[in-house]
């Protein structure tokens, strides 16, 4: 399927001229969040603040056909363990902008050399329900790096098709009770890999601002 610009839908060149839109990235009154999906839900009330996060979101140019690169948090973790998430993190203090966590954290994670990594901008910030305010980052990843895994952190890395997760027809709705209250949720399954949860939320919200 062609666009009017010449350039293959879920193309990286695609993926770069939508992300380039200005119009695509203007903050909702309602902000980006688990909120959107869980209007006045007890587990959103951050008493103690929010904390600061970045992740990129590595597009990797395969030509017509893009791929999004994912990684599997490693089980031993403390926090959403063994789940499939964006390289990154924190923001930390010695962090020069949300960019420069998002890619010193995919350096630390999986060894994506920031030298690869094309930073189109980012996304407005996602707040999640584990008290979070994530800065998602968007990039095009040059083809030819190399991947070493710290297994500290993650299990694996992955790469999934960004036709398969702009697709909605892929975005399914799930739930789990969180104390006596229904949590919602997307689920991404992919490959024996389960997208959901916070990483679901961004995807979803990727979607909805550049290909709805």
């Amino acid at each position: 399927m062609l666009r009017s610009t010449g350039s293959v839908l879920y193309s990286t060149d695609d993926f770069r001229r939508r992300a380039a839109l200005e119009e695509n990235f203007l903050v909702h009154p309602e902000g980006d969040g688990d909120h959107r999906f869980n209007p006045g839900h007890p587990r959103l009330n951050h008493v103690g603040g929010l904390r600061a996060a970045a992740v990129l979101i590595p597009v990797i140019d395969r030509g017509d056909e893009a791929t999004v690169l994912l990684t599997k948090r490693a089980e031993t973790l403390r926090n959403h363990t063994g789940q499939v998430a964006f390289p990154g993190g924190r923001i930390d203090p010695e962090d020069r902008s949300p960019e420069h966590a998002a890619l010193r954290e995919a350096e630390e994670e999986v060894g994506l050399a920031a030298s690869h990594v094309e930073v189109l901008g980012r996304m407005p910030d996602y707040v999640s329900g584990s008290g979070y305010r994530i800065a998602p980052v968007l990039s095009v990843v040059r083809p030819g790096f190399g991947l070493s895994i710290n297994h500290d952190e993650v299990d694996a890395a992955f790469e999934v098709p960004l036709s398969f997760l702009m697709n909605p027809r892929n975005h399914t709705r799930d739930s789990r009770f969180w104390g006596d209250r229904e949590w919602f949720f997307y689920d991404m399954p992919y490959g024996g890999q389960r997208i959901w949860g916070v990483t679901a939320g961004i995807i979803r919200t990727l979607y909805e601002r550049l290909y709805a």
